[in-house]
């Protein structure tokens, strides 16, 4: 074990207060530990991050990184996901609310770049529920920034400890709890670019009282974020849909090439390509998402008596967000039957069609080459209905009750804890496809029974030559309210202890022995139109069901030398439905010197299928595959695309994911204001969950490649497929390794002020799935990442200068034989650096003013199309300079 000396005391405090990815407090910890008095309050036991022993070494075994409460209100961002989205531990980026996406108003973080369902988020080191939105992943945008009191981040492999999903690492978001007294901060952002949009609000109200027995906390907090138009960006184009005002005909053996519906294209965002007519998406859909969060938090606790005190914690959270996509895109080539005839009125390829007749104010000359009257497929935007609008609210009620004491020798802790995590998704503006494309195909401009022409009383259906002409009631028609209706429950009983096993000559065995019990519920419901697949621009499946999980789990900290411990935890956990799971882990910890400190990790862990592919509902798909001999049979061509009937299930043999993580590093004390820590990682997951589609899985059997238990193709005596059950299967490998490196430096000017400076670097060594290449600096996956964090404080003044580095990556990577690693890379997606400022003055009325400026120097980020956007939306943002102001007054 440690020695107790001051310098040794300084050491541990300054090691795990100082690696902190943004710019931390600007009292220098280290030297406030050099004072004899400070240091033996020090020694009082506390628990942190991936460790339930509560110890006196602050400095474990593991990497922790602490982000304060000062760091925080320094960084310049209004929620916990942007803070925790800037980290250098955040690899890739991270899904941030989104327009466009059904889980618009969701923020994640994604450790290691490994995926949102492989990083655990805590809050007060206890499981945040999953998002309804997602099924498989937790949602930031749930907790209260306001009731934040520091956020921890374990960038290791905690499965041992915490259970499932801890794989890339586990972010524990400690609340507030000892406050007295009250606080309001109201602020306020502004963007340069957009020029209209994206401007942000935030505020909260905090009161806290104690007296020896009872403390009481509570509060409000919110933040809002206007919604932003793609139209508003300096570098956005029209966008060019196909989903304009297109049709193909039917040759009497497959679809032709695109033709545009002849002056088919003057309304308003339609615009001719060629001889096709187009559509500008980009003139309507939002690029982010509106956002609104607010809620309201208490916390208690009381000293029953000397040996036991009740504890509760209650928060209500609600997200509102507000999203816009352009009108709905459809073709009724993918609905049977609604094909358009060959005599309709709305034919382009008919003679007699409307848009030729000269009562028609739009009509043009029949100049159709092609074969006449051949039935038609539509590509059709229906703008005349509408844009498509989403409200997606999401309502979190989280209750946690709790008594702790002791027993003896023993430290008790047990409670009760319930969540119900709700959201609603409405959307406007969506196309009943049957009911449009009925109308298409019926339309009648005016012809009455007995050959007359009356468009007032005669006519019906839907012009789709002149969309905006249609009537009112034909629009309404065409038009579905969607709705999604999801929910994520939790209901969890627990109990730990912890204890002294024995002295040694070394010190004290210290040992801690847990079980938990939780009922996860979830729902995840759509319309029946939807489920259906009648709807369209939209559509979903719905899911839903159940599962306990009972735990039990261990850990045992063991001195072998005065300066060298041993940590041994251990977890089993049972699901009941899909079985069950131990992780173990073993940690050491080696104080080499009063000044080097080398530690290291092995662990085992696991992600367990998620509920919402494990309870989705089966659904049919007519999924268009090449398959030699049922293509042959089916289509009379070998080599072209035919349907199949492709069913998608939960797949009753799909496991859990398994990893091995490895990590080991030093902390050095250089001086007594210097100090710095460096650790390497390597995590390797085995049993991947992955998607397996119908053409991969006739691919694999024909190559005689293994397929996932619970998937396949099935054929006839013929060898024609009559059946593929497709879905999510166990399969394949991802491997990563890298090095985290963190320098601290306190500067003491006496009268002159004080400098903090802390530097966070993560460096990607290795990223590869299935034994492949190393696909590091391809785009989207940068090798590094690096935060240089400053605080200065002068009386009453605190300067802060923030630097954010986000490496290069290639421009593009493909396959390539004569390539290194089979691929050639080429382009430059350049290096992205933003700097950071603020100022804030605290004054004699016990307020403080705040001034910033994120992005002092509007770096935008370099325009490559990915996953949809213009630029990587995960991993840099558009928002230019952001201006804030920020007021607190404490009472």
């Amino acid at each position: 074990m440690y020695t107790n000396n001051k310098l040794a005391k300084s050491i541990r405090l300054a090691l795990m207060f100082g690696g902190a990815s943004l710019a931390l407090s600007g009292a220098a910890i280290a030297q406030e530990a050099q004072d004899g008095e400070e240091v033996e309050e020090a020694q009082e036991r506390i628990q942190v991050t991936g460790s339930r022993i509560k110890r006196t070494d602050m400095e474990g075994a593991v990497p922790v990184t602490v982000i304060d409460r000062e760091a925080i209100d320094l960084s310049g961002d209004m929620s916990v996901s942007d803070i925790i989205r800037n980290t250098t531990f955040n690899s890739a980026g991270s899904f941030r609310p989104q327009s466009g996406s059904s889980a618009q108003g969701v923020a994640q973080v994604d450790l290691r770049g490994l995926g949102a369902s492989r990083t655990l988020v805590l809050v007060d080191g206890r499981r945040l529920t999953m998002s309804p939105s997602t099924g498989s992943s937790q949602d930031l945008n749930a907790i209260p920034l306001g009731a934040v009191e520091r956020i921890e981040i374990l960038s290791d492999g905690a499965s041992a400890i915490y259970g499932s999903d801890a794989i890339g690492g586990v972010i524990n978001v400690i609340t507030r709890k000892d406050y007295n007294g009250a606080q309001i901060t109201l602020g306020a952002g502004q963007v340069s670019v957009p020029a209209d949009g994206g401007d942000r609000e935030q505020g909260s109200v905090l009161f806290g009282s104690s007296d020896s027995k009872t403390q009481l906390l509570g509060g409000v907090s919110w933040n809002t974020r206007e919604i932003v138009f793609e139209r508003d960006y300096p570098w956005v184009q029209s966008g060019s849909s196909i989903y304009g005002n297109n049709f193909r005909y039917w040759t009497g053996t497959a679809w032709s090439g695109f033709s545009g519906v002849p002056n088919g294209c003057g309304e308003e965002n339609f615009f001719a390509d060629g001889a096709l007519c187009r559509y500008n998406f980009n003139a309507t859909n939002a690029n982010e998402a509106s956002s609104r969060n607010q809620s309201l938090f208490l916390k208690g606790r009381h000293q029953i008596n000397n040996d036991w005190a009740f504890y509760a914690n209650a928060s209500i959270a609600e997200t509102e967000s507000f999203g816009r996509y352009a009108p709905a895109p459809d073709s009724n080539i993918f609905y049977a039957g609604l094909a358009t005839d060959g005599d309709s009125y709305n034919n382009p390829t008919n003679p007699d069609a409307w848009m030729y007749d000269p009562r028609n104010p739009n009509a043009v000359a029949f100049t159709w080459a092609g074969p006449q009257n051949a039935p038609v497929a539509f590509y059709h935007r229906f703008a005349a209905m509408g844009n498509r609008d989403s409200t997606v609210t999401n309502n979190n009620k989280d209750l946690l009750l709790g008594f702790e004491g002791t027993v003896g020798d023993l430290e008790v802790d047990f409670g009760y804890r319930r969540v119900r995590n709700t959201t609603n998704d409405i959307g406007n503006g969506y196309l009943a496809a049957t009911t449009a494309w009925s109308n298409v195909n019926n339309f009648n401009p005016g012809y009455c029974s007995d050959g007359s022409f009356d468009a007032q009383n005669c006519s019906f259906g839907y012009d789709i030559q002149s969309p905006g002409a249609n009537p009112a009631n034909v629009l309404a028609a065409g038009v579905v309210t969607i709705s999604r209706i999801s929910r994520f429950d939790i209901d969890e009983y627990f109990a730990n202890t912890s204890f002294d096993v024995m002295e040694t000559e070394a010190g004290m065995i210290q040992a801690f022995v847990g079980f938990e019990h939780r009922q996860e519920r979830y729902q995840d419901k759509y319309d029946s139109q939807s489920e259906a697949g009648l709807v369209g621009g939209s559509a979903g499946n719905s899911a839903g069901g159940g599962r306990r999980v009972n735990s039990g789990f261990f850990e045992v900290l063991v001195p072998v030398t005065y300066d060298f411990e041993l940590n041994f935890a251990g977890r089993f956990d049972k699901y009941s439905d899909f079985g069950s799971n131990f992780s173990p882990k073993a940690s050491f910890k080696w104080a080499i010197s009063d000044d080097i400190i080398w530690r290291g990790s092995w662990g085992q862990g696991f992600r367990a299928p998620s509920l919402d592919i494990l309870t989705q509902l089966t659904s049919f798909s007519a999924d268009s595959v090449v398959d030699a001999q049922t293509s042959l049979v089916l289509c009379g061509n070998a080599t072209v695309a035919c349907q199949v009937n492709a069913y998608y299930i939960a797949n009753p043999d799909l496991a859990a994911e398994n990893s091995r993580q490895i990590s080991t590093g030093l902390a050095v004390n250089v001086t007594d204001d210097i100090n710095f820590a460096l650790d390497y990682y390597d995590i390797t997951i085995s049993d991947r969950i992955r998607s397996f589609g119908s053409q991969t899985l006739i691919d694999r059997t024909l190559a005689g490649d293994p397929i996932p238990p619970g998937l396949g193709v099935t054929r006839d005596a013929n060898g024609v497929i009559t059946r593929i059950d497709a879905g999510y299967g166990n399969e394949g490998t991802v491997t990563t390794s890298g090095l985290d490196f963190n320098i601290r430096v306190n500067w003491d000017f006496g009268s002159a002020g004080a400098l903090t400076q802390n530097l966070q670097a993560s460096h990607m060594l290795d990223y590869s799935t299935d034994g492949g290449r190393n696909i590091v600096r391809d785009p989207g996956l940068p090798r590094n990442r690096v935060v240089f964090s400053n605080t200065y404080n002068l009386n009453d003044w605190t300067f802060a200068y923030n630097m954010n580095f986000i490496g290069n990556q290639y421009n593009s990577v493909v396959a390539d034989v004569n390539g290194a690693d089979g691929v050639a890379r080429s382009g430059n997606i350049g290096s992205w650096t933003t700097h950071d400022v603020q100022v804030s003055y605290d004054t004699q009325w016990d307020n403080r003013f705040t001034f910033g400026v994120q992005n002092a120097f509007e770096k935008l980020p370099q325009l490559r199309s990915y996953g949809g956007r213009d630029y990587n939306y995960n991993l840099y943002n558009g928002w230019g300079r952001v201006m804030y102001v920020r007021f607190q007054q404490n009472f």
